[in-house]
């Protein structure tokens, strides 16, 4: 079973390379702006010199994946290896077919900015999902896992940051001193970051109730009984009165605040408080 799951994960990962060098070909190339990290100057080289990405990310990644092999990153570094594979070679068979029909592209440029609007959604969910199979898509993931491998206390945020501020003022210059393609390359890059931002913390999101009351028992009664979720009650000591108090956990799902409020607001003197849970992990079912 685990021999095909991991069987499933490497097929997906293969897909997925596919889609971003489908998409790449149908909103980047066409739309003179690069994307972000090393595949945004792969993106300038064939702009200016006519070569491919599909060889330049080769050229560039498989060193990468020799080198976090050599660290120990089997699983990661296969991931990403296989990934890299896949998008170079969709790319290389991709500049042999005639996809015009396909690419978006507007001769007056009124709606550049969907290009990398698509582009960026599409991409950032892919990454997503890359990440949470173990992989990469390669280039700065690579070079992120290789340096926090060696120097763990870098802060790789500020890295990644570095390398797509200088893709977005290079391209000021590649594509014709024009600002445009600066803008439409943070664009991209801000919808990436959000969209695999949102992916990586999965759809799982919950929220957590911490209530402060003396109807612990009756109160945990009823939220297990009409919201179907566990409760957690924990002792606690008012400072102000020097009472016993209790202190209900209850975590649900974000459609049943308002029935959760209601509950709530029937016990005076009750006192409660809402946080985001960004995903949860392990047994979330409703119970019976």
């Amino acid at each position: 079973m685990k021999k095909v799951k991991h069987t499933f994960e490497y097929l997906i990962i293969a897909l997925l390379a596919i889609a971003m060098a489908l998409t790449y070909e149908i909103f980047i190339f066409e739309n003179s702006f690069a994307p972000a990290g090393i595949n945004g100057i792969a993106t300038m080289v064939q702009y200016l010199f006519d070569f491919s990405v599909g060889y330049m990310s080769l050229i560039i990644n498989i060193p990468l994946v020799i080198v976090a092999l050599i660290l120990g990153k089997g699983d990661f570094a296969l991931k990403s290896g296989l990934f890299t594979l896949s998008f170079s070679g969709a790319l290389i068979i991709f500049d042999h077919i005639d996809l015009s029909a396909f690419v978006y592209h507007t001769e007056n440029g009124t709606s550049t900015i969907l290009a990398p609007a698509a582009a960026g959604v599409i991409v950032g969910a892919i990454y997503g999902i890359c990440i949470r199979l173990g992989g990469s898509t390669g280039g700065t993931d690579i070079v992120a896992e290789i340096i926090h491998t060696k120097k763990p206390h870098i802060s790789l945020v500020w890295i990644i940051f570095a390398l797509n501020a200088s893709v977005a003022a290079l391209s000021y210059f590649v594509y014709g001193f024009n600002a445009e393609p600066v803008i439409l390359c943070i664009v991209y890059c801000f919808l990436t970051s959000s969209v695999s931002d949102k992916m990586l913390k999965g759809i799982k999101e919950a929220i957590k109730f911490e209530v402060i009351t003396d109807n612990a028992e009756e109160l945990s009664e009823r939220l297990m009984r009409e919201l179907h979720h566990g409760v957690t009650v924990i002792n606690a000591e008012g400072m102000y009165s020097h009472k016993g108090k209790k202190i209900i956990i209850c975590v649900i799902n974000k459609h049943q605040i308002a029935e959760f409020q209601k509950i709530v607001k029937e016990y005076p003197g009750t006192f409660a408080y809402v946080t985001s849970v960004n995903e949860t992990v392990g047994n979330f079912k409703k119970i019976s």
